[in-house]
């Protein structure tokens, strides 16, 4: 996150100019995409729109450093001659523009094969990607994926502590495309697909938190952010808004 005091020389200046004088190697898809994704803060306040800035706003960009850096630090946690193991920080995304792909393509340029994910985070999210070196090892993976012979935990501090410490719980989801929602409902709706979550009580905290492993059977848009949020664990930090349906 970069935080910067607009000074009096960009009094009444747009946005834009003020970022790319300001913040090296941010190029304009970077600029806009950051924009779209309402991860730029003034005076605390989200903007999607290349407003005018005035002296002294406080200017906040949400961006991973990993995109702004000509000389790129991975946090490569195992590599061999197949596959790439990699700690992906929280605002990049996997793959599309200005991705965390598109960077192990930069720095594997020379190579036969461009590594590819095998599965996905969410942009907000950090934790290991799995990338192939080639495609014998691309297809195995894939399978595996798809067969469920790799698991994939995920470690969530939510606000309060459920009763059940171990738990498989099932509902449905929706995503409305539309109005960028997804609603759960623990019975079946029309266009509704059923989801499947599971959980395990790492640490309990006194302050009415808890550490959970989560596993996912299936692997819906926001399903554990929004299945936790369902049944009153709400992941601490998400400011997204969940709308429960039954």
């Amino acid at each position: 996150m970069k935080k910067l005091i607009v000074p009096k020389k960009y009094d009444n200046k747009k946005l834009n100019k003020f970022l790319k004088d300001n913040i090296p190697n941010l190029s304009d898809s970077l600029f806009y995409k950051t924009l779209r994704k309402k991860d730029i803060k003034i005076n605390g306040h989200r903007v999607n729109q290349n407003v005018s800035i005035f002296e002294n706003d406080e200017v906040c960009v949400y961006i991973a450093d990993e995109l702004l850096s000509n000389n790129i630090n991975l946090d490569i946690i195992y590599e061999d001659d197949n596959i790439i193991i990699i700690n992906k920080p929280i605002n990049i995304e996997v793959t599309g523009k200005d991705s965390l792909t598109e960077v192990i393509h930069k720095i594997y340029s020379n190579c036969e094969f461009l590594p590819m994910p095998c599965h996905r985070l969410d942009r907000n999210t950090s934790g290991l990607i799995l990338f192939a070196k080639n495609q014998m090892s691309l297809d195995i993976l894939l399978k595996k994926f798809k067969n469920h012979e790799i698991e994939k935990h995920y470690l969530a501090l939510v606000y309060g502590i459920p009763k059940e410490k171990s738990n498989q719980m099932e509902a449905y989801l929706f995503k409305d495309r539309v109005k960028s929602m997804v609603y759960i409902s623990d019975t079946y709706k029309k266009g509704y697909s059923k989801i499947i979550t599971s959980y395990h009580v790492v640490e309990e905290y006194t302050n009415n938190t808890s550490l959970l492993d989560v596993e996912i059977k299936t692997g819906k848009t926001h399903q554990i952010r929004a299945h936790l949020a369902h049944i009153g664990l709400p992941i601490i930090g998400d400011r997204k808004i969940w709308d429960k349906r039954n």
